[in-house]
């Protein structure tokens, strides 16, 4: 397996674990981000998310579908960033695929006429992963004290 294979596995694996993201959209000239539960599927190179259709997300996505995800678990200093095109939909096949126990804190079930689905086709990705904060900041403290930048891991800029 090429390193280039290898990064882009480590960029979805980093994503399915993490599981939560921000969600970022333009509003105008602005940028909104919003926390969602991700559906993360490497095979359809997407991420979905359940979403009501009284929200903005749709409106904001219609207007402009290019949308910026971010993964993020600090406490093991593990990070993903994306783009990609997204689309919402009122797909009910796919909204009782993904329907699950934390969807239900928002909906009672998924026949909730209210939810739609977002998929997000992924174009790339640029993923950091560092060993845990204890070791990053012992690496940073030597790195200061010895004049050498630290080895803080691995990162890397992937097309998906």
């Amino acid at each position: 397996m090429s390193e280039h294979d290898q990064d882009v596995d480590r960029a979805w694996a980093l994503m399915q674990k993490i599981g939560f993201c921000m969600l970022s959209t333009r509003v105008g000239d602005a940028i909104r981000a919003r926390p969602m539960a991700a559906h993360v599927v490497q095979d359809e190179n997407a991420v979905y998310f359940l979403t009501d259709a009284n929200s903005h997300k749709d409106s904001e996505i219609d207007a402009n579908p290019n949308v910026g995800l971010a993964f993020a678990d600090a406490s093991s200093n593990k990070y993903v960033s994306t783009t990609g095109h997204a689309v919402v939909s009122n797909d009910r096949a796919k909204i009782h695929e993904l329907f699950n126990t934390p969807a239900k804190a928002w909906w009672d079930n998924a026949d909730d006429p209210q939810i739609r689905v977002i998929k997000v086709a992924l174009a790339d990705a640029q993923y950091w992963d560092s060993p845990g904060t204890l070791v990053s900041t012992i690496k940073m403290l030597t790195a200061a004290m010895t004049d050498q930048r630290p080895d803080m891991g691995r990162s890397a800029k992937v097309a998906l």
